[in-house]
């Protein structure tokens, strides 16, 4: 099985239509020979993370959230924080949460890298 490497400008594109775009490349689904339990995905690369877009009043009212389990320890982040400190993030946790729950899920995450600009990319 060959593994190709897909690039992919975020610029100007709307987070969940990118996303979904990515998660169905990373776990191979585009290809002939697709089966559930097996990992046949790609190599996909996003450059201009900073510049993904949301529609509606989704940039002032989307939040993130994360608990470290300890009691009180709720931590909520609004979308234009995490832009402005970790752009990356914001495709890579909507990448994640659109593949399934299961063992394959950390192998295809190693396989996307997301890059905060155009410059420098490998």
């Amino acid at each position: 099985m060959e593994r190709v490497k897909h690039v992919i400008d975020a610029k100007g594109k709307t987070l969940g239509r990118i996303a979904t775009e990515i998660a169905v490349l990373l776990r191979g689904k585009n290809k002939v020979g697709f089966q559930f339990h097996q990992d046949m995905g790609d190599f996909v690369t996003v450059l201009n993370a900073d510049k993904v877009v949301l529609t509606g009043k989704k940039e002032t009212q989307k939040m993130y959230y994360r608990h470290s389990t300890y009691p009180g320890s709720l931590r909520e982040i609004t979308y234009l924080e995490m832009k402005k400190t970790h752009p990356e993030r914001i495709i890579e946790l909507a990448v994640k949460n659109m593949l399934p729950d299961n063992r394959l899920r950390n192998n295809w995450m190693k396989r996307l890298i997301v890059k905060k600009s155009e410059e420098n990319n490998d």
